[in-house]
């Protein structure tokens, strides 16, 4: 099916499988598509009458490779079972309940490969911007409060100034306001 391994974690594929010959899959993936294909084809030999396990095992076994490769068509690319689940079409307890063996191989396979998938990546970057922003957004507040304060202090000051010159007016009481500059 593939040819032998030319690194650590990679494979290229099989120009018979249809894949890009010039593109190397992740061990990961390869083993979820080698895996899939044998139980799938277990599941179609063990009861030919149905062919639904068969096709929620196929199903469960694209989105793994599409997961692991970094590539989600119906999820947010997480390498959950959630995501799992949604990138194959089907609801969750099929994974925690029926197919427990496909999960726990995704999980075996998350945990073997060293690189994130491409989402996870995009996704860390955003997190980066959104934190320094978040960053740059407290040190404006904190500014901001700081002269707001400040501008209390004014307030008070000028207040206490405009008492004393009530105080200090004469004894009719009339403050008498002063002519502005230049006129």
């Amino acid at each position: 099916m593939n040819t032998p391994m030319t690194g650590a974690h990679e494979i290229t594929p099989d120009p018979a499988s249809g894949q890009d010959a010039s593109a190397p899959v992740p061990m990961a993936a390869a083993i979820a598509q080698t895996v899939g294909a044998v139980l799938a084809q277990s599941a179609a030999l063990t009861a030919p009458s149905t062919t639904v396990d068969a096709d929620e095992i196929r199903a469960i076994t694209d989105a793994m490779i599409r997961l692991l490769i970094g590539v989600p068509c119906r999820s947010d690319g997480q390498l959950t079972v959630k995501s799992l689940a949604a990138e194959a079409g089907l609801r969750r307890n099929k994974l925690t309940h029926k197919h427990t063996g496909l999960r726990d191989l995704f999980y075996a396979l998350v945990r073997a490969q060293d690189v994130r998938p491409k989402i996870a990546d995009s996704l860390k970057a955003d997190n980066d911007t959104l934190r320094k922003q978040v960053s740059r957004l407290r040190a404006d507040r904190d500014a901001q409060a700081a002269q707001t304060a400040q501008l209390v202090r004014v307030i008070q000051v000028l207040e206490l100034e405009n008492l004393q010159l009530r105080e200090s007016a004469d004894s009719t009481g009339v403050i008498r306001v002063l002519a502005p500059r230049g006129h």
